[in-house]
Protein backbone atom coordinates (compact mmCIF):
# COMPACT_ATOMS: atom_id res chain seq x y z
CA UNK A 1 0.00 0.00 0.00
CA UNK A 2 1.41 3.19 -1.31
CA UNK A 3 0.86 6.46 1.06
CA UNK A 4 1.24 8.89 -1.71
CA UNK A 5 -1.39 7.01 -4.08
CA UNK A 6 -3.33 6.71 -0.90
CA UNK A 7 -3.73 10.51 0.03
CA UNK A 8 -4.06 11.46 -3.77
CA UNK A 9 -7.50 9.15 -3.74
CA UNK A 10 -8.53 10.60 -1.06
CA UNK A 11 -7.69 14.44 -2.27
CA UNK A 12 -9.88 13.23 -5.13
CA UNK A 13 -12.42 12.05 -3.53
CA UNK A 14 -12.57 15.12 -1.08
CA UNK A 15 -12.40 17.48 -3.90
CA UNK A 16 -15.46 15.89 -5.37
CA UNK A 17 -17.47 16.34 -2.51
CA UNK A 18 -16.78 19.90 -1.63
CA UNK A 19 -17.10 21.79 -5.25
CA UNK A 20 -21.09 20.77 -4.35
CA UNK A 21 -23.00 24.33 -3.69
CA UNK A 22 -25.23 22.29 -1.45
CA UNK A 23 -21.66 20.88 0.88
CA UNK A 24 -21.56 24.51 2.43
CA UNK A 25 -25.16 25.31 2.45
CA UNK A 26 -25.06 21.94 4.88
CA UNK A 27 -22.11 23.13 6.99
CA UNK A 28 -23.89 26.69 7.43
CA UNK A 29 -27.21 25.30 8.48
CA UNK A 30 -25.74 23.08 10.93
CA UNK A 31 -23.77 26.10 12.07
CA UNK A 32 -27.27 27.82 12.68
CA UNK A 33 -28.59 25.17 13.94
CA UNK A 34 -25.44 24.88 16.91
CA UNK A 35 -26.25 28.72 17.43
CA UNK A 36 -29.79 28.23 18.05
CA UNK A 37 -29.11 24.78 20.45
CA UNK A 38 -26.24 27.13 22.32
CA UNK A 39 -28.26 29.92 23.32
CA UNK A 40 -30.95 27.37 24.33
CA UNK A 41 -28.73 25.60 26.34
CA UNK A 42 -27.25 28.67 27.99
CA UNK A 43 -30.81 29.80 28.74
CA UNK A 44 -31.91 26.46 30.10
CA UNK A 45 -28.47 25.45 32.14
CA UNK A 46 -28.39 29.58 33.27
CA UNK A 47 -29.64 28.05 36.96
CA UNK A 48 -26.84 25.99 38.14
CA UNK A 49 -24.32 28.37 37.69
CA UNK A 50 -20.62 28.10 37.51
CA UNK A 51 -19.22 24.67 36.39
CA UNK A 52 -22.98 22.95 36.29
CA UNK A 53 -23.78 25.47 33.39
CA UNK A 54 -20.71 25.09 31.33
CA UNK A 55 -21.08 21.41 31.72
CA UNK A 56 -24.78 21.06 30.61
CA UNK A 57 -24.14 23.36 27.86
CA UNK A 58 -20.82 21.59 26.70
CA UNK A 59 -22.60 18.16 26.60
CA UNK A 60 -25.65 19.29 24.65
CA UNK A 61 -23.40 20.72 21.73
CA UNK A 62 -21.03 17.37 21.72
CA UNK A 63 -24.72 15.10 21.86
CA UNK A 64 -26.11 17.41 18.86
CA UNK A 65 -22.94 16.99 16.86
CA UNK A 66 -23.26 13.62 17.18
CA UNK A 67 -26.75 13.48 16.79
CA UNK A 68 -26.15 15.61 13.09
CA UNK A 69 -23.30 13.36 12.29
CA UNK A 70 -25.37 9.95 12.51
CA UNK A 71 -28.38 12.01 10.65
CA UNK A 72 -25.99 13.21 8.22
CA UNK A 73 -22.94 10.47 7.31
CA UNK A 74 -24.96 7.60 6.15
CA UNK A 75 -25.40 10.30 2.80
CA UNK A 76 -22.28 11.13 2.56
CA UNK A 77 -21.08 7.45 2.67
CA UNK A 78 -23.12 5.30 1.86
CA UNK A 79 -22.86 6.11 -2.02
CA UNK A 80 -19.27 6.52 -1.81
CA UNK A 81 -18.59 3.47 -4.25
CA UNK A 82 -21.53 2.41 -6.02
CA UNK A 83 -22.29 6.28 -6.23
CA UNK A 84 -18.46 6.62 -8.37
CA UNK A 85 -19.42 3.32 -10.31
CA UNK A 86 -22.70 4.53 -11.25
CA UNK A 87 -20.83 8.00 -12.58
CA UNK A 88 -18.38 5.70 -14.53
CA UNK A 89 -15.67 7.10 -11.85
CA UNK A 90 -14.75 3.97 -10.52
CA UNK A 91 -13.28 2.22 -13.36
CA UNK A 92 -10.82 4.67 -14.31
CA UNK A 93 -9.48 4.58 -11.41
CA UNK A 94 -9.20 0.93 -10.82
CA UNK A 95 -7.13 0.55 -14.02
CA UNK A 96 -4.69 2.54 -12.40
CA UNK A 97 -1.96 1.73 -9.94
CA UNK A 98 -4.33 1.87 -7.10
CA UNK A 99 -4.99 -1.17 -5.36
CA UNK A 100 -8.47 -2.05 -4.10
CA UNK A 101 -7.48 -2.11 -0.72
CA UNK A 102 -6.00 2.02 -1.32
CA UNK A 103 -9.66 2.29 -3.28
CA UNK A 104 -11.57 0.96 0.13
CA UNK A 105 -9.89 2.76 2.23
CA UNK A 106 -9.21 6.18 0.67
CA UNK A 107 -13.41 6.29 0.37
CA UNK A 108 -13.16 5.86 3.87
CA UNK A 109 -10.83 8.14 4.86
CA UNK A 110 -12.57 10.71 2.87
CA UNK A 111 -15.92 10.06 4.31
CA UNK A 112 -14.42 10.38 7.81
CA UNK A 113 -12.93 13.73 6.93
CA UNK A 114 -15.98 14.81 5.45
CA UNK A 115 -18.03 14.14 8.86
CA UNK A 116 -15.68 15.84 10.87
CA UNK A 117 -16.11 18.85 8.91
CA UNK A 118 -19.43 18.80 11.52
CA UNK A 119 -17.29 18.28 14.55
CA UNK A 120 -15.00 20.87 13.04
CA UNK A 121 -17.33 23.73 12.83
CA UNK A 122 -18.82 22.97 16.19
CA UNK A 123 -15.04 23.33 17.86
CA UNK A 124 -15.94 27.19 18.65
CA UNK A 125 -19.03 26.38 20.43
CA UNK A 126 -17.44 23.79 22.25
CA UNK A 127 -14.47 25.78 23.41
CA UNK A 128 -17.03 28.49 24.48
CA UNK A 129 -18.88 26.54 26.51
CA UNK A 130 -15.79 24.70 28.07
CA UNK A 131 -13.62 27.21 29.29
CA UNK A 132 -16.65 29.56 30.26
CA UNK A 133 -17.68 26.92 32.36
CA UNK A 134 -14.28 25.27 33.45
CA UNK A 135 -15.32 21.81 32.45
CA UNK A 136 -12.51 19.48 33.05
CA UNK A 137 -9.98 18.93 30.39
CA UNK A 138 -10.70 15.26 30.57
CA UNK A 139 -14.08 15.45 30.11
CA UNK A 140 -13.61 17.57 26.73
CA UNK A 141 -10.48 14.90 25.51
CA UNK A 142 -12.25 12.00 26.12
CA UNK A 143 -15.68 13.31 24.56
CA UNK A 144 -13.90 14.72 21.71
CA UNK A 145 -11.93 11.52 20.96
CA UNK A 146 -15.42 9.03 21.65
CA UNK A 147 -16.81 11.60 19.14
CA UNK A 148 -14.40 11.62 16.46
CA UNK A 149 -14.19 7.36 16.49
CA UNK A 150 -18.05 7.85 16.48
CA UNK A 151 -18.04 9.46 12.82
CA UNK A 152 -15.09 7.02 11.29
CA UNK A 153 -17.66 3.86 12.42
CA UNK A 154 -20.56 5.35 10.60
CA UNK A 155 -18.66 6.35 7.51
CA UNK A 156 -16.85 2.77 7.69
CA UNK A 157 -20.81 1.60 7.87
CA UNK A 158 -21.72 3.26 5.06
CA UNK A 159 -18.47 2.65 2.64
CA UNK A 160 -18.70 -0.70 3.30
CA UNK A 161 -22.46 -0.73 2.65
CA UNK A 162 -21.85 1.04 -0.56
CA UNK A 163 -19.42 -1.97 -2.24
CA UNK A 164 -21.69 -4.56 -0.85
CA UNK A 165 -25.07 -2.77 -2.25
CA UNK A 166 -25.01 -2.49 -5.86
CA UNK A 167 -27.42 0.93 -6.07
CA UNK A 168 -26.61 4.29 -4.72
CA UNK A 169 -30.32 4.85 -3.13
CA UNK A 170 -30.59 1.14 -1.46
CA UNK A 171 -26.86 1.23 0.51
CA UNK A 172 -28.12 4.66 1.31
CA UNK A 173 -30.99 3.05 2.72
CA UNK A 174 -29.67 0.38 4.09
CA UNK A 175 -26.78 2.88 5.93
CA UNK A 176 -29.82 4.62 7.94
CA UNK A 177 -31.08 1.10 8.85
CA UNK A 178 -27.79 0.18 9.91
CA UNK A 179 -27.55 3.24 11.85
CA UNK A 180 -31.25 3.33 13.24
CA UNK A 181 -30.62 0.21 14.39
CA UNK A 182 -28.02 1.06 16.86
CA UNK A 183 -29.70 4.52 17.70
CA UNK A 184 -33.12 3.69 17.96
CA UNK A 185 -33.30 -0.11 17.48
CA UNK A 186 -30.99 -1.00 20.64
CA UNK A 187 -33.06 1.17 23.54
CA UNK A 188 -36.22 -0.27 21.83
CA UNK A 189 -35.12 -3.65 22.34
CA UNK A 190 -34.16 -3.05 25.31
CA UNK A 191 -37.55 -1.66 26.53
CA UNK A 192 -39.34 -4.46 25.13
CA UNK A 193 -36.65 -7.20 26.22
CA UNK A 194 -36.86 -5.99 29.82
CA UNK A 195 -40.78 -6.20 29.87
CA UNK A 196 -40.94 -9.49 28.40
CA UNK A 197 -38.89 -11.02 31.35
CA UNK A 198 -40.69 -10.61 34.53
CA UNK A 199 -40.10 -11.72 37.87
CA UNK A 200 -42.42 -11.92 40.97
CA UNK A 201 -41.87 -9.77 43.78
CA UNK A 202 -43.76 -10.07 47.49
CA UNK A 203 -44.30 -6.67 48.97
CA UNK A 204 -45.10 -7.00 52.64
CA UNK A 205 -47.19 -4.48 55.59
CA UNK A 206 -48.17 -4.71 59.07
CA UNK A 207 -50.66 -2.22 60.39
CA UNK A 208 -52.43 -1.59 64.06
CA UNK A 209 -55.37 -3.04 64.81
CA UNK A 210 -58.54 -0.71 64.92
CA UNK A 211 -61.67 -0.35 66.96
CA UNK A 212 -64.55 -0.89 63.99
CA UNK A 213 -66.92 0.81 66.20
CA UNK A 214 -64.29 3.72 67.61
CA UNK A 215 -61.87 3.41 64.77
CA UNK A 216 -59.18 3.86 67.52
CA UNK A 217 -56.49 1.36 68.49
CA UNK A 218 -56.14 -0.46 72.14
CA UNK A 219 -53.52 1.18 74.67
CA UNK A 220 -50.63 0.16 73.79
CA UNK A 221 -51.69 -0.72 70.70
CA UNK A 222 -51.70 -4.42 69.52
CA UNK A 223 -49.99 -4.91 66.18
CA UNK A 224 -52.26 -6.73 63.13
CA UNK A 225 -51.09 -9.61 60.94
CA UNK A 226 -48.49 -9.09 58.00
CA UNK A 227 -50.51 -8.75 55.22
CA UNK A 228 -48.61 -10.00 51.85
CA UNK A 229 -49.27 -8.95 47.74
CA UNK A 230 -47.43 -10.30 44.91
CA UNK A 231 -46.88 -8.35 41.55
CA UNK A 232 -44.68 -8.39 38.71
CA UNK A 233 -41.70 -6.20 37.57
CA UNK A 234 -39.33 -5.74 34.76
CA UNK A 235 -36.18 -7.54 34.68
CA UNK A 236 -34.48 -4.88 32.48
CA UNK A 237 -30.82 -5.84 35.05
CA UNK A 238 -30.98 -8.94 32.19
CA UNK A 239 -30.95 -7.03 29.03
CA UNK A 240 -29.20 -3.33 29.59
CA UNK A 241 -25.63 -4.53 27.96
CA UNK A 242 -28.48 -4.12 24.76
CA UNK A 243 -27.59 -0.45 25.24
CA UNK A 244 -23.89 -0.58 25.37
CA UNK A 245 -24.01 -0.68 21.25
CA UNK A 246 -25.61 2.41 21.22
CA UNK A 247 -23.50 5.51 20.08
CA UNK A 248 -25.13 8.04 22.67
CA UNK A 249 -24.52 5.61 25.38
CA UNK A 250 -21.15 5.13 24.30
CA UNK A 251 -20.23 8.72 24.46
CA UNK A 252 -22.16 9.29 27.60
CA UNK A 253 -20.30 6.39 29.40
CA UNK A 254 -17.01 7.08 28.33
CA UNK A 255 -16.69 10.24 29.47
CA UNK A 256 -15.87 10.80 33.11
CA UNK A 257 -18.87 11.53 34.99
CA UNK A 258 -18.99 15.00 36.73
CA UNK A 259 -21.51 15.16 39.92
CA UNK A 260 -22.44 17.55 42.43
CA UNK A 261 -22.40 17.98 46.11
CA UNK A 262 -25.40 16.18 46.66
CA UNK A 263 -24.08 13.92 44.58
CA UNK A 264 -26.31 14.33 41.22
CA UNK A 265 -24.37 14.71 37.71
CA UNK A 266 -23.59 18.06 36.24
CA UNK A 267 -24.46 17.46 32.81
CA UNK A 268 -25.88 15.36 29.61
CA UNK A 269 -23.21 12.65 29.69
CA UNK A 270 -23.67 11.91 34.08
CA UNK A 271 -27.44 11.92 33.23
CA UNK A 272 -27.25 8.86 30.05
CA UNK A 273 -24.48 6.82 32.01
CA UNK A 274 -26.46 7.02 35.24
CA UNK A 275 -29.87 6.21 33.81
CA UNK A 276 -27.89 3.34 31.66
CA UNK A 277 -26.13 2.10 34.35
CA UNK A 278 -29.14 2.17 36.99
CA UNK A 279 -30.63 -0.28 34.99
CA UNK A 280 -28.45 -2.94 35.89
CA UNK A 281 -29.08 -2.92 39.61
CA UNK A 282 -31.84 -6.06 39.68
CA UNK A 283 -35.21 -5.54 41.40
CA UNK A 284 -35.69 -6.82 45.20
CA UNK A 285 -37.43 -10.13 45.51
CA UNK A 286 -38.83 -8.95 48.86
CA UNK A 287 -40.16 -5.83 50.12
CA UNK A 288 -41.59 -4.15 53.15
CA UNK A 289 -44.04 -1.14 52.40
CA UNK A 290 -44.58 0.40 55.78
CA UNK A 291 -44.68 -1.00 59.12
CA UNK A 292 -47.04 0.79 61.83
CA UNK A 293 -45.98 -1.26 64.40
CA UNK A 294 -42.26 -0.75 64.32
CA UNK A 295 -39.98 0.95 67.46
CA UNK A 296 -38.05 2.58 65.09
CA UNK A 297 -38.90 3.24 61.76
CA UNK A 298 -36.11 2.69 58.98
CA UNK A 299 -36.03 4.74 56.83
CA UNK A 300 -35.37 4.23 52.96
CA UNK A 301 -31.70 4.04 51.80
CA UNK A 302 -31.34 5.63 48.55
CA UNK A 303 -28.32 5.83 46.82
CA UNK A 304 -27.22 8.46 45.16
CA UNK A 305 -26.70 8.64 41.10
CA UNK A 306 -22.91 9.47 42.38
CA UNK A 307 -23.14 6.21 45.00
CA UNK A 308 -25.16 3.94 42.01
CA UNK A 309 -22.54 5.19 39.38
CA UNK A 310 -19.57 3.89 41.27
CA UNK A 311 -21.03 0.51 42.29
CA UNK A 312 -21.96 -0.35 38.91
CA UNK A 313 -20.07 -1.50 35.89
CA UNK A 314 -19.45 0.63 32.76
CA UNK A 315 -20.31 -1.03 29.21
CA UNK A 316 -19.05 1.82 26.80
CA UNK A 317 -15.72 -0.33 25.80
CA UNK A 318 -18.01 -3.54 24.97
CA UNK A 319 -20.41 -1.24 22.70
CA UNK A 320 -17.49 0.11 21.17
CA UNK A 321 -15.47 -3.37 20.11
CA UNK A 322 -19.13 -4.34 18.73
CA UNK A 323 -19.39 -1.67 16.52
CA UNK A 324 -15.74 -1.78 15.26
CA UNK A 325 -16.28 -5.11 14.46
CA UNK A 326 -19.14 -4.55 12.67
CA UNK A 327 -17.55 -1.63 10.59
CA UNK A 328 -14.33 -3.38 9.85
CA UNK A 329 -16.49 -6.68 8.50
CA UNK A 330 -18.80 -4.85 6.61
CA UNK A 331 -15.24 -2.31 4.97
CA UNK A 332 -13.90 -5.71 4.35
CA UNK A 333 -17.07 -7.29 2.74
CA UNK A 334 -17.62 -4.15 0.52
CA UNK A 335 -13.97 -4.17 -0.16
CA UNK A 336 -14.14 -8.01 -1.54
CA UNK A 337 -17.21 -7.01 -3.87
CA UNK A 338 -14.94 -3.87 -5.32
CA UNK A 339 -11.93 -6.13 -5.87
CA UNK A 340 -11.27 -6.37 -9.67
CA UNK A 341 -11.47 -8.54 -11.67
CA UNK A 342 -15.13 -9.54 -10.38
CA UNK A 343 -15.97 -13.13 -10.83
CA UNK A 344 -19.96 -11.72 -10.92
CA UNK A 345 -21.72 -8.61 -11.19
CA UNK A 346 -25.06 -7.92 -10.25
CA UNK A 347 -27.64 -7.03 -13.27
CA UNK A 348 -26.92 -3.38 -14.51
CA UNK A 349 -23.86 -2.65 -12.94
CA UNK A 350 -21.70 0.00 -14.90
CA UNK A 351 -18.38 -1.05 -15.64
CA UNK A 352 -17.18 1.69 -18.00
Amino acid sequence: MSGSRLWTLVRLDLTQRVRSVAWYVMLGVFAAILVVVTALSLLSFSYAGGAGAGAGVYSVVVFVVLLLAVLVSPTLSGNAINGDRDAANLAPVQVTLATTAEIVLAKFLAAWLTGLSFAVIAVPFMLVAAVSGGVDPLVVLVSLVVLIVEIAIIAAIGVGLSGIVARPLFSVAVTYLVVAALVIGTPIAFTLGGAAIRTEVTQSYRAYIYDDETGMTSNPPKCGPWETTTYEVPRFDTVWWILSANPFVILADATPARFDASGYPEDLFGNFSYLVRSAQIPPESERVSWDDCARMPQPQQQLTPEQLYNQTTPSWFVGLAVQLVLAAALLWWGGSRTRTPSRTLPPGTRIA
